[in-house]
């Protein structure tokens, strides 16, 4: 006879289902990758040279370096009431057991690997900036899976949340005050050496959560927008948007042109604009990201929130 399993029963057949699928698998997969990444960052480059990273590995080496504690299950003990912050604010029971995870086999590994590989250089430029930027690789990865390594990232994460400050500025403020006790426990190269980590880490993050910053926003002002239009989208093959704008002084009335273009084309547009107004107003500014058709796609990670299908469509400054 079969029995229907009711609301609640059916709500945890969805649950694992969420929680037991290809996207997930993939998710733990690269939380893996990033995670080993970043404990072969820590035993390569900087426990052996005595660079100590920022946030709670940060503190996590410092108890190391007085107690003889391994420093992988000091990372694991220190995290445990940042884990609960990030499951109650960040995505609850998704992100904590992923974090949970991400925590777990980086605070193993970190003590595995210390026992099989050895450091590969003791010049300090290089393995401060190779330990970097290979922590940056793996906690950018991490981050893709909407997890995080712990410590500070949590923090970090809240704050680009709840007030829209990007993460790798945030990683360099908790950083600093790590550096600051480094400074004067072990002196200020430990602390400078320290400091050069973290930017190399915090620029690589930011790559790979944004991308390569090679596009660029444009709005012109002129008198002739279709003739400027035209060849952007024929020549260019990107699409403009002709927004409403009025001269504040004057009163007059403009169709302001805005457009997305790659570096390398910037110098048509302006050549465009020089040819057919010169006196045209033109403003170029940086794009911290560009997702949309002629640019990348929009991001769909491993095991994250599947996409809205849109309801309608607008007129869009790509093609």
């Amino acid at each position: 006879m079969l029995v229907n399993p009711g609301p609640r029963g059916r709500s945890a057949a969805v649950a694992a289902r969420a929680l037991f699928n290809r996207q997930s698998l993939q998710a733990y997969l690269l939380i893996t990758l990033g995670a080993t990444l970043i404990a072969l960052a820590n035993d390569l480059f900087l426990i052996p040279n005595k660079v100590f990273s920022g946030g709670v590995t940060g503190l996590a080496l410092i108890i190391n370096s007085y107690t003889g504690w391994p420093v992988g299950t000091t990372f694991f003990v220190l995290n445990v009431p940042l884990l609960l912050a990030g499951a109650r604010w960040l995505g609850g029971w998704r992100f904590l057991l992923r974090t949970l995870y991400a925590v777990v086999v980086l605070s193993t590994m970190i003590d595995l690997l210390q026992t099989v590989v050895r450091p590969i250089t003791h010049e300090p430029i290089l393995y401060t900036l190779y330990g970097g930027l290979l922590a940056g690789v793996g906690t950018g990865l991490i981050f893709r899976t909407y997890a995080t390594t712990g410590g500070s990232d949590i923090v970090a994460l809240l704050l680009q949340r709840y007030r829209g400050i990007p993460v790798s500025q945030s990683l360099i403020g908790f950083d600093v005050g790590v550096y600051a006790l480094v400074a004067v426990v072990f002196g200020p190269d430990k602390a400078l050496y320290a400091l050069i980590g973290s930017f190399a880490e915090s620029r690589m993050v930011e790559i790979l959560q944004e991308g390569l910053r090679n596009t660029r926003m444009i709005y012109i002002v002129s008198a002739q927008p279709e003739a400027l239009a035209r060849p952007i989208m024929d020549t260019l093959n990107r699409g403009v948007t002709y927004l409403n704008g009025e001269g504040g002084y004057t009163g007059t009335p403009y169709r302001v042109i805005m457009a997305v273009v790659r570096q390398q084309e910037i110098n048509f547009v302006v050549d465009l604009v020089r040819e057919i107004d010169p006196q045209a107003f033109v403003i170029i500014g940086d794009v911290r990201q560009v997702m949309g058709e002629g640019f990348s796609a929009l991001p769909a990670p491993p095991g994250g929130r599947p996409a809205r299908k849109p309801r309608g469509s607008a007129d869009l400054p790509t093609r």
